[in-house]
């Protein structure tokens, strides 16, 4: 592609909007626009990188035997319905009425769409194992859209599901695609770290998140490096303190003026704040209660997932509460809230206090503490369950060595979903002896455009993109000084063509511009492979530069080209 002919608009200033190097590069190299907030739109070259990584998705999905379909986004509301995700899924689901007033919504994830085709299609166990796939635009109505591809309202997805007659199925379904992950990012020049993550609105028994890792990335990931633990910080398990041995000693009611925090109670008293309770009040929606008091160690961090979890909520229908409205109908007191006395309320107590003795609580009583308080005798909850948020320095819950946090972007993630979509939809096929039997299911995503966005945050630099070869928009950029000296311009073009005749991806530049303007534009869009042709030309020599480098070397015209191939060829 000549240079002079591309259409391509790069930015010199930083766009306001933009607050991390994706977004920023991918705006300023003009790979994408924006249309309006969380939508963007792809531009030549972010399009030819975008295609790319489709390719690469495609290759490794095609390999394990899935098979491609494409399906509309626009969604009938009755399939939704009958999962029971119609409401589940909440305020991020974009919904709309057809000129009959009929529900639909556009998709952010097709499970009932994939569901709904094979129960329509298969019967037989004959015809499984199955597993179809599609790269389709998604829609989400974020609350917040952010970070340009990172969260955005449309997003382009490829999402996968396998059928199988039973759990074994499942899991050899499972390692295909987890195995195919591993070589997508791979191929995709990620550095990237597959951990153990929560099942979130799409359900199922187990999932696992592959995290690009990143110092921009939303995901937080608790590892160890002394075992093979890895997870988001949502799922990771807490290991709870060993069980306290002393004496349960009497309770007592006790005067703490102006203390409605934990460190303040705690200096108050002159204890530790492992010896408190902290509590945490909510309101939850569409549930046979109203309010919810969870309770934990008082240096302890609440999972909120794992509270959702644990209640069996959606995270849209949980809130924190108005503490004065609570208090009217529980007895609790903003700041002096313990778990002694309350009522008519959900108390989800954290599994590490019930083995503690003789902490500090709430009173329920302003400017009032209790000391002594012991779970059994004092108060109980109605759920007991870890809901603690691993954190940097604590046990990893495996072998007990210091936990690590990283942070990552999400760039994939695989379900087992065992019959939750196809026990509610009736998806089931008949066995050996005919019986009717419900086909087990699993769900493998990946953002296809978060991907593109993972990437530029892993690789660039203060000028611009470094492209890994597999994913470049094109392979090299020749770069010409002088288009009024003939020599040079006869040597870019020869370089040219020989390049394109082999297969490589090129442009050539040959806008009357400046050198600097045109140094400035090659780093900024990443090219793998800067060839210059100037003053040397006369002589067949060239300027070579790989993008990643800091310094350029001097090559005859045959040996750039050479190089160049070579370079294409380790990632074919």
């Amino acid at each position: 592609m000549r240079m002079s002919k591309m259409y391509m608009k790069t930015l010199r200033e930083v766009p306001a909007e933009a607050e991390i190097p994706s977004h920023i590069w991918l705006l300023r190299a003009g790979m994408i626009r924006k249309l309006v907030s969380g939508v963007y739109g792809y531009m030549p070259m972010g399009q030819k990188s975008l295609l790319k990584i489709e390719q690469i998705v495609r290759e490794e999905m095609d390999r394990t035997g899935a098979q491609e379909i494409l399906q509309s986004a626009i969604c009938p509301a009755e399939l939704w319905q009958e999962s029971g995700r119609w409401q589940a899924y909440g305020p991020e689901m974009f919904r709309l009425k057809d000129r009959n007033q009929r529900d639909f919504c556009l998709g952010p994830t097709a499970e009932e769409i994939f569901t709904d085709i094979i129960r329509n299609d298969v019967d037989s166990y004959r015809q499984l194992p199955l597993n179809l796939y599609q790269i389709q635009t998604k829609y989400r109505d974020e609350k917040r859209p952010r970070f340009g591809l990172m969260r955005s309202r449309e997003f382009i997805m490829k999402d996968a599901y396998s059928f199988d007659r039973d759990e074994a199925g499942l899991e050899e379904s499972y390692r295909k695609m987890y195995e195919a992950y591993e070589k997508v990012f791979t191929r995709c020049g990620l550095t990237f770290r597959p951990v153990e993550a929560d099942n979130g609105a799409i359900g199922g028994s187990k999932s696992h998140e592959f995290c690009a890792l990143s110092e921009y990335g939303e995901e937080e990931i608790a590892y160890c490096d002394c075992c093979d633990m890895a997870a988001t910080t949502e799922r990771a398990e807490f290991r709870d303190a060993a069980p306290e041995t002393e004496e349960m000693l009497a309770m007592e009611e006790v005067f703490t003026p102006g203390t409605k925090t934990i460190e303040d109670v705690c200096n108050y008293l002159k204890m530790p704040k492992e010896k408190s309770i902290k509590a945490l009040l909510f309101k939850v929606y569409e549930k046979e209660y109203e309010y919810v008091a969870a309770f934990i160690r008082g240096d302890r961090e609440l999972n909120m997932t794992k509270l959702i979890n644990a209640l069996g909520v959606a995270e849209f229908n949980i809130e924190f509460a108005d503490e004065n409205a609570m208090s009217e109908a529980t007895g609790c007191v903003g700041g002096f809230t313990g778990p002694v006395g309350l009522h008519d309320c959900k108390i989800v107590v954290d599994s590490e206090l019930v083995g503690m003795k003789n902490l500090c609580a709430g009173a329920c009583k302003y400017d009032h503490h209790l000391i002594n308080v012991n779970y059994g005798r004092d108060y109980t909850g109605d759920i007991v369950t870890d809901l603690k948020l691993l954190r940097e320095g604590d046990p990893c819950p495996k072998c007990g060595a210091p936990t690590k946090i990283a942070k990552g972007i999400e760039v994939g993630q695989v379900f087992k979903l065992g019959t939750k979509y196809s026990e509610p939809m009736h998806a089931y096929y008949k066995d050996e002896n005919q019986q009717e039997k419900p086909i087990v299911m699993g769900c493998y995503g990946i953002g296809v455009s978060r991907t593109l966005a993972a990437i530029v945050e892993q690789h660039h630099d203060k000028d611009g993109i470094i492209w890994p070869m597999a994913v470049a928009p094109y392979h090299v950029i020749i770069t010409l000084v002088n288009g009024k000296d003939q020599a040079q311009v006869d040597l870019a073009e020869d370089l040219y063509q020989k390049l394109l005749a082999a297969g490589a991806e090129v442009i050539l530049d040959d806008r009357d511009e400046r050198p600097g303007v045109k140094f400035k534009d090659a780093d900024l869009l990443g090219i793998p492979v800067r060839i210059t042709v100037g003053k040397k030309a006369a002589d067949g020599m060239v300027e070579y530069k790989p993008r990643s480098e800091a310094s350029a070397v001097d090559k005859t015209a045959e040996d750039a080209i050479a190089s160049v191939l070579a370079a294409i060829a380790e990632v074919k």
